[in-house]
């Protein structure tokens, strides 16, 4: 066993080295520069943690997020690593007694911002380190904060070459769960990574389902998937606007749901006590925007929901990948529909960026945009963006488990489009589809009087088809919004050759939405996965409550006494022993020196009482 996999087994309690995280180890241990690319949930932490403990001095990681940095800590404590952060969210008394252990060569790990890091006086004192107890790496965690291309942008990350420049013998190792190739050129350039060897490891994460509905009464449509197959589990829902977050969130509440807002305006203390309660609570509903969720480091987020339509691929791939991360079956729902298209291009057009940015992002939203109308796998569809292949048929996707149909609408697509020509391009889609169904009231009679030649030529289709037709066409950039007429629609350059007969047009077919009331949700009483109805119910629930009793004794998460993961394999293996519980993957020493007993004891009382 080698010291790197001793570390491992011991301090971690992991039998064995995932992937590419054993060459990454050994390279960083080694005094190698790496820019590591790996999906959330893959075990990135280890390719830096275990380099810091493997080498001498104090491995110095740079965070830009705050609850990170102390559920990183916590962990590494429950473990037995002296780790601590520095940040604004400590005492100036405690900062300096973090400080003192530093510079006493008292830790192993320290994470930092990358403003603390940058002043003239931290960087003098790491200085000092060098010369004496010693610097053993520095981690650059979420590299992707350097482009200012993505959504995280953070400009004091672009400064972190100094790191370079005062300290070229230190190794380095950047670290990102998102980056497709322009982000990566742009994070080797900026952080002067060119000579730095790069680790990318497969974007795929099988245990997601990934799922999109068609939008028809998105909360109600929301309310039935949590009902059907999240009745008592964290997850994190996103809306676009921070009125949308609020009210979605106190509609939930009111049918049941642990549901809380969290958004950029809200008071900071508000949005800390509500990441406190969903970090270390159980079944927590987070209903947010963006602004939530980078770094948040639980495992057991059993699922995603967007009620809005995300700004890119990008985004979209890292706010799923936030469930799921101890590997365990998870579900990306998504509700999406035409008004998210037109809003999220007037939003693009509107704003006040080059046009060069403008077009950047209106590439990215056209390839979210097929990802959505996509018909086949959609794990595929998603790693293709990366510049990843997959076999497809993954058995983890709406259109894998149940294939979609499709049809030829090129003549309902040419009805469309003829339509929004003869009105004069300026009309939404509402209006549309009833001047193709016919429908009466005053400003579509004028049309019928003024004989019209598209009135009423629609009756072949419901007015749901129709809506499907104008969403697929404004996704397939056959129509798009313009902003000077409202929103209303008008043709593009590629709607000639369909209108001259030129091509042909396939479209998905929706299914036809299932009406259904809304109910106030029963939640008490159901069984929670993954043992609902069968013996080991009983055994999962007490080990569960167990660790939140430990939990809230030590003021720390549930999942960092122990994963869901291992709390399900102590069940499958039922150890009898401090041996056998030591053989569980993530038992550490550690914690079984400081958990085992406990754990023990309930696996025996729960077999006496059954």
């Amino acid at each position: 066993m080698t010291p790197a996999q001793k570390i491992l087994h011991d301090v971690f309690g992991y039998p064995a080295f995932r992937d590419a995280q054993q060459a990454i180890v050994e390279h960083v241990g080694t005094g190698g520069d790496a820019l590591v690319l790996m999906p959330t949930g893959g075990g990135k932490s280890l390719c830096y943690q275990i380099p810091a403990l493997l080498r001498r001095g104090v491995g110095i990681v740079v965070s830009p997020l705050i609850a990170l940095m102390q559920d990183q800590v916590d962990a590494l404590r429950q473990l037995g690593v002296k780790a601590a952060f520095l940040n604004s969210s400590l005492a100036a008394d405690a900062a300096r007694e973090v400080f003192g252990k530093l510079m006493r060569g008292e830790l192993d790990i320290l994470y930092v911002a990358p403003e603390r890091l940058l002043t003239p006086s931290f960087l003098s004192a790491l200085e000092q380190l060098q010369d004496g107890p010693g610097l053993a790496l520095f981690a650059i965690d979420e590299a992707h904060c350097v482009s200012q291309w993505g959504h995280d942008f953070r400009p004091e990350y672009r400064e972190l070459t100094v790191l370079h420049e005062r300290f070229p013998g230190v190794p380095r190792i950047a670290l990102t769960a998102t980056a497709d190739a322009p982000t990566r050129r742009e994070i080797v350039e900026r952080l002067g990574l060119e000579q730095a060897r790069q680790f990318v490891s497969s974007f795929d994460r099988p245990n997601i389902r990934y799922r999109v509905a068609q939008k028809n009464n998105a909360r109600q449509q929301l309310q039935a998937f949590l009902e059907s197959e999240h009745p008592n589990d964290a997850g994190i829902v996103y809306c676009l606007s921070r009125k949308k977050v609020e009210e979605t969130a106190a509609w939930l509440k009111e049918r049941g749901w642990d549901a809380l807002p969290y958004h950029a305006g809200m008071d900071s203390s508000t949005r800390t006590i509500h990441q406190q309660r969903f970090l270390r609570e159980e079944g927590v509903v987070m209903v947010a925007t963006v602004a939530f969720g980078m770094g948040i480091d639980k495992p057991n987020v059993r699922f995603v929901a967007h009620l809005d339509l995300p700004k890119s691929m990008e985004g979209y791939y890292q706010e799923t990948g936030r469930a799921g991360r101890d590997g365990l079956p998870t579900n990306a729902w998504l509700a999406y529909g035409l008004g998210d298209v037109v809003s999220m291009r007037q939003l693009i057009n509107s704003c006040d960026a080059p046009e060069e940015r403008k077009r950047v992002e209106r590439q990215k939203l056209d390839a979210l945009l097929g990802y959505c109308e996509s018909t086949t796998c959609r794990h595929q569809t998603l790693l293709r963006y990366f510049g990843e292949e997959h076999p497809g048929n993954c058995g983890a996707c709406d259109n894998c488990l149940e294939p979609v149909e499709t049809w030829d609408a090129t003549q309902p697509a040419q009805m469309a489009l003829s339509c929004v020509y003869r009105t004069g391009q300026r009309f939404g889609a509402g209006h549309l589809v009833d001047i193709l169904l016919g429908k009466s009231t005053a400003q579509i009679e004028k049309f019928r009087h003024q004989q019209l030649s598209t009135f009423a030529i629609g009756q072949a289709l419901t007015a749901t088809q129709w809506s499907g037709v104008f969403r697929q066409l404004v996704a397939g950039g056959y129509l798009e919004a313009d902003m000077e007429a409202y929103g209303g629609l008008k043709l593009t350059e590629a709607a000639r050759p369909v209108l001259r007969g030129e091509q042909t047009v396939w479209l998905r077919r929706d299914a036809e939405p299932v009406k259904r009331k809304s109910k106030r949700a029963k939640r008490e009483g159901k069984a929670p996965k993954p043992f609902a109805g069968t013996k080991e119910e009983r055994l999962w629930l007490a080990l569960k409550a167990k660790r939140m009793e430990l939990a809230r004794e030590q003021g720390v998460p549930p999942y960092v006494i122990f994963h869901d993961s291992t709390l399900l394999e102590i069940i499958n293996q039922r150890p009898a022993t401090l041996t056998e519980l030591g053989r569980i993957s993530g038992v550490g020493q550690a914690k079984l020196a400081r958990y085992g007993d406990a754990f023990l004891k309930v696996l025996e009382d729960t077999a006496n009482d059954i």
